[in-house]
């Protein structure tokens, strides 16, 4: 007989486990008192779409039938074959269960046919589970697959209200096809990108926020080619890639014999920029001495060279972009506040990738062109797809090094394969292990040294109000109770209390 691995039993509950319950002559133990009286499990998940009354007494008599901690997850489904919500009911509770390192069984009897539709769709793509189904006169048995599915969930990605929605937030703004290399179909990024546009059509500086690989230098050339500036120079600097001591030189540009090692006269980035764009990639890393000066820069519209009186007016565009949160950096006072301000006159936030599931797949079929088109120069390598199970990992994996990381993860798994399929297995050996600790290093920050614990819990806020945001796609009521928030008043509170643009 098979004896399953303890596991966590992920189930919905269904109208012959509240007969079971009940007692109703002939209704057995029911699917869920079957499935727990046949194997010892870690833990039950349940999932329930009935009534809180209802829901709790079966509860109670299971928890009779079985030692395992028993764990409800309610909610309320529009319709019996709500696909869509079953996906995303469960997916969220599945992906903490899987950063647990918890193994994972799916009871595919108890709840509707869509419900074990989904639990099998998950199952063969991005949470591996062994399947059961249980009757009365079969019992528990597991259930075989043998096949793969490659499946994409994709929220409102065909939605013609959502698109709908989209053409209304872009309204007075046609598409420009300088935004057609950003790949999009989540309403998070139709919402960054249609603000992007209508922000280039200004001189206004811009300030682009996101996490290292999210495509911020992307965006901000994007900018820069729908701008009236767009025939004129586009100048990227990354300031946090210039030594100390060279910064001023770099951006401002010196006279010859103005220090040792100055053998000649050299614009800096900003007159190398005149009359087109500068973008200051990480400028949250630029020294607090060198933020004064580009403070009076920007203030004045002109810029002196080291070593030279001599001063030249500018007509410079200004794109920032930064990985940090210039707010909490300038309240902790390690970014001056008023040359913040000066630059967040347009913020647009780049959500991480964790938050755009549904660019995932697109992505993915991109950056494969990409890397093909890379290697189609070199001799003797083909060209390159991917294995069901190959794309499963991809879309189940989190990326915290966003489309860079993936970019990368899918240029060495081309390398490792040796035929024309990309295998899962080669995509296993491609995904960097991420070093344990939390986000940011968050929790294993050392005592004293300048630790301030409101400018951390800020940012642990502002992280899962924006997240709740973009995976409500901006309803309230649903974001605040993403979050635990009593209301939507009160999540308002909180995101004016931690400068979230809503």
């Amino acid at each position: 007989m098979f004896t399953p691995m303890p596991s966590v039993l992920c189930c919905w509950i269904g109208t012959a486990d509240f007969k079971a319950a009940a007692g109703e002559p002939g209704a057995g133990d029911g699917p869920v008192g079957q499935a727990v009286a046949w194997g010892e499990f870690a833990e039950v998940v349940l999932f329930s779409d009935h009534p809180k009354e209802r829901v709790e007494p079966f509860v109670g008599w299971l928890s009779e039938r079985s030692s395992a901690p028993i764990h409800v997850h309610s909610c309320r489904l529009s319709r019996p074959t709500a696909f869509g919500e079953i996906h995303e009911t469960v997916a969220k509770v599945l992906e903490r269960l899987v950063a647990e390192g918890a193994e994972l069984t799916f009871h595919l009897s108890p709840g509707t046919p869509a419900m074990a539709a989904v639990w099998i769709i998950l199952a063969k793509t991005r949470f591996p589970a062994q399947l059961i189904e249980s009757s009365q006169k079969y019992g528990v048995q597991p259930v075989h697959i043998p096949f793969a599915i490659a499946a994409e969930f994709v929220p409102g990605g065909h939605d013609p209200v959502d698109e709908r929605l989209g053409q209304l937030a872009a309204a007075g703004t046609p598409p420009s096809a300088a935004f057609d290399d950003i790949v999009h179909g989540t309403a998070a990024m139709r919402s960054v990108l249609a603000r992007a546009q209508r922000a280039a059509g200004r001189s206004v500086p811009v300030l682009i926020e996101g996490e290292s690989g999210t495509g911020k230098e992307l965006l901000a050339k994007a900018i820069h080619r729908t701008s009236p500036r767009a025939e004129r120079p586009f100048i990227a600097v990354n300031c946090g890639a210039i030594p100390a001591d060279l910064v001023e030189s770099e951006l401002f540009g010196h006279k010859k014999g103005a220090f040792t090692g100055a053998a000649a006269d050299r614009p800096g980035h900003f007159e190398q920029a005149n009359g087109g764009t500068l973008f200051l990639d990480e400028v949250g890393e630029l020294p607090l001495p060198v933020q004064v000066k580009l403070l009076r820069v920007l203030q004045e519209r002109e810029v002196t060279r080291i070593g030279e009186s001599k001063v030249t007016k500018l007509d410079v565009r200004i794109i920032a972009a930064t990985n940090r949160n210039l707010l909490i950096e300038s309240t902790a006072g390690r970014f001056r506040s008023d040359l913040f301000y000066r630059l967040a006159v347009a913020v647009l936030r780049l959500p991480p990738l964790r938050e755009r599931r549904g660019d995932l797949g697109l992505l993915i079929d991109r950056l494969l062109g990409e890397v093909n088109r890379d290697a189609a120069r070199d001799a003797g390598v083909s060209h390159k797809i991917l294995s069901p199970n190959a794309r499963n990992l991809l879309m189940a994996h989190s990326w915290p090094g966003n489309v860079r990381e993936l970019l990368n993860t899918l240029h060495r798994a081309a390398i490792w394969s040796g035929g024309d399929t990309i295998t899962d297995e080669d995509i296993e050996s491609s995904i960097l292990a991420v070093p344990g600790g939390s986000i940011d290093g968050i929790l294993d920050r050392p005592l004293g040294e300048g630790l301030d614990v409101e400018a951390l819990q800020a940012i642990v806020a502002r992280h899962y109000l924006q997240r709740a945001l973009a995976e409500a796609d901006g309803n309230k009521t649903k974001a605040a109770a993403l979050v635990g928030l009593a209301s939507y008043q009160t999540l308002t509170n909180w995101l004016k209390r931690y400068g979230v643009e809503e």
